[in-house]
């Protein structure tokens, strides 16, 4: 073999090494990018599974507040038209207790109206029109008064029903399984 054979077939050698090696490596980034791909894909389908099931979750939180809200919203009409209700009642016997169409009064004990201890003069017999234990009637002032009293006791009773009804709804609310 002469110098120039030599080196041709050298040549042809590196040649060939160069373009086997570039085949490889161009089959094999084909291979590992198809692979590459498909786990991007499969991620990319994970990622997006999870995001709606988030999505439906948190759509459904905001149902269930949504309903929440409309209950509470319900029930605070109905708290506030219980307490109108009840002040414009308290007002219109106030008014009757001023002008005299009602009359408050107490039963006097047995004892306290034969004695006449108790300060209340005892009720004629001849004048009665009902049957029954002695009463005395109350001033028209001090009436209004014990009107006043008992009335801010509904409402505190109101008021505590209410609160308890808020209570209860925030809590089932909270019971309430997720998801």
């Amino acid at each position: 073999m002469t110098g120039l054979d030599w080196r041709l077939a050298a040549l042809a050698l590196l040649l060939g090494l160069a373009v086997g090696g570039r085949g490889a490596w161009l089959a094999q980034d084909w291979r590992y990018g198809k692979q590459l791909a498909a786990l991007d894909l499969a991620h990319a389908q994970e990622r997006e599974a999870a995001a709606t099931k988030v999505i439906e979750q948190m759509d459904g939180q905001q149902t269930a507040r949504e309903a929440l809200e409309q209950r509470l919203a319900v029930q605070s009409q109905t708290h506030y038209k219980e307490m109108e209700d009840a002040k414009s009642d308290r007002q219109r016997l106030r008014d009757q207790l001023a002008t005299a169409g009602v009359r408050l009064s107490v039963l006097i004990a047995n004892g306290a109206a034969e004695g006449g201890q108790c300060g209340v003069p005892a009720a004629a017999g001849t004048g009665r029109v009902v049957h029954g234990p002695a009463r005395a009637e109350l001033d028209p002032a001090h009436a209004q008064r014990i009107v006043g009293i008992t009335g801010d006791g509904d409402d505190g009773l109101r008021a505590l029903a209410a609160c308890q009804g808020y209570v209860r709804a925030l809590s089932k609310k909270n019971m309430a399984p997720s998801g």
